[in-house]
């Protein structure tokens, strides 16, 4: 394939609120809206579908306020930075001038919309390639396909300056921001395969071997360019930051027949690295999990062909309590702590939410329960902790996903959506 070039065309001026920076002072939640029957004289009428998807934020009080339309094809490829003032989104088109990753830039005196990427998939040789901000917002980080392997690259919002952060011909991929914004962690197989360049040293080129599918976790630091590498387990999926100093990743993968999937910790500092075991018997499979913003707890569902169990324990191995309270389908928990800590809160994935609010504390006692209607589904705490964002369902209405924000113990939720009249996808909180 031909080296990976950047472009900054197709640009045209956004329609975006001239309050927008002003708006992203405090923490808006994100979403979607695609097919939006808004001419329909009665919510129960049919109306012909469209293929429009808008995206909004909407603030704690149910404020709307849309920032971008798009074609519904783009659907959850959409990748917002962390200050809200800038975005990713993939546009499909059957015009090869015109499919391509795109980036919207709201914080000039003209929001604009740009072309940074003539691509038209996000899978690249195989690997899904999502970008990731900066925690600023002025940059992205990309994998891309490049010559004969993948390289991380950066690139400013605007489309400038874009940067080859590991030329070094093997397979780097899943690059994700630090949160202060030093260093990209990234998975590689560079320890395997140093290249796939034909004739180079060490080279996998030939059909030797098959393209990875995974790889080790790596460190790179922006200002240096060192990379250090951080786990000797092989992982299948992304690294995830806990916060500046912890990473977090996983190895085993059950779906390709492994027995165990286990749960790493590692200090980037020290570079000291922990693999979770409960004291006792512990869980081989451990999935959905969420570390606590310190990194002292984590909340997991064992994987077993009995029952659905839920594990909230300490990073020593401590179980504060093991349950089957709670059953969600597949497998699909999605638990969420409050940044400063005190607060997690559970829910279902994908509209298998039998359960209304569930807000616990460390020790596992209730901070705030209710029933449904609504269910509470992927639930998400705002950066200042004050308030919780679940997608939920009340079939006393509609049956249909909806947004609702409510306070920090999940009481007095409000439907942020509930006016408006297509299906509804959302992306969690950004700015404040």
């Amino acid at each position: 394939m031909p080296v990976t070039s950047f472009l900054y065309d197709n640009w045209e001026i956004i329609d975006a609120p001239d309050n927008i920076l002003t708006l992203l002072q405090s923490p808006l939640v994100a979403f979607t809206n695609t097919n939006n029957r808004s001419t329909a004289g009665a919510a129960s009428t049919p109306q012909v579908g469209n293929d429009i998807q808008t995206l909004y934020y909407t603030s704690s009080s149910g404020e709307r306020t849309p920032i971008l339309n798009m074609d519904a094809s783009t659907g959850r490829d959409i990748f917002i930075a962390p200050t809200g003032d800038a975005l990713a989104y993939m546009r499909y088109d059957n015009n090869p001038n015109v499919a391509g990753l795109y980036a919207v830039t709201m914080s000039l005196s003209s929001p604009l919309s740009g072309r940074v990427l003539p691509i038209t998939s996000l899978i690249q040789r195989g690997i899904p390639m999502q970008p990731s901000w900066s925690p600023d917002g002025t940059r992205m980080a990309v994998a891309l396909a490049s010559g004969y392997d993948i390289d991380i690259f950066t690139v400013g919002r605007d489309g400038s300056s874009p940067i080859n952060l590991t030329d070094t011909g093997s397979y780097d991929f899943y690059p994700v921001w630090s949160p202060d914004g030093r260093s990209i962690a990234f998975v590689s197989d560079r320890a395997q395969c140093p290249s796939w360049r034909p004739g180079e040293p060490g080279t996998c080129d030939g059909g030797t071997q098959p393209p990875p599918t995974g790889g080790y976790v790596y460190l790179l630091d922006i200002a240096t360019r060192n990379v250090t590498q951080l786990s000797e387990q092989w992982v299948t999926e992304p690294p995830r930051w806990i916060n500046p100093r912890q990473l977090t990743y996983n190895s085993g993968d059950p779906a390709f027949g492994d027995p165990e999937r286990s749960l790493w910790i590692v200090d980037i500092i020290t570079r000291q690295t922990q693999r979770l075991t409960l004291n006792g018997v512990d869980d081989p499979i451990k999935l959905s999990e969420a570390w606590s913003p310190t990194g002292q707890f984590v909340i997991y569902q064992a994987a077993n062909a009995t029952d659905t169990v839920i594990v909230l324990t300490t990073i020593a191995g401590t179980a504060v309590v093991r349950t089957t309270e709670f059953s969600f389908a597949r497998y699909g928990l999605s638990a969420a702590w409050s940044p400063d800590g005190t607060s997690l809160a559970l829910g279902g994935v994908n509209g298998n939410c039998p359960y209304g609010v569930i807000v616990r504390d460390t020790a596992f006692d209730v901070v705030g329960q209710t029933n449904p209607p609504p269910s509470m589904c992927e639930p998400e705490y705002s950066p200042d902790s004050r308030f919780l964002a679940f997608t939920g369902v009340n079939p006393r209405i509609d049956g249909r996903i909806d947004v609702y924000i409510a306070d920090r113990r999940g009481y007095g939720a409000i439907n942020a959506t509930g006016t408006l009249r297509g299906s509804i996808d959302m992306f969690g909180w950004v700015g404040g």
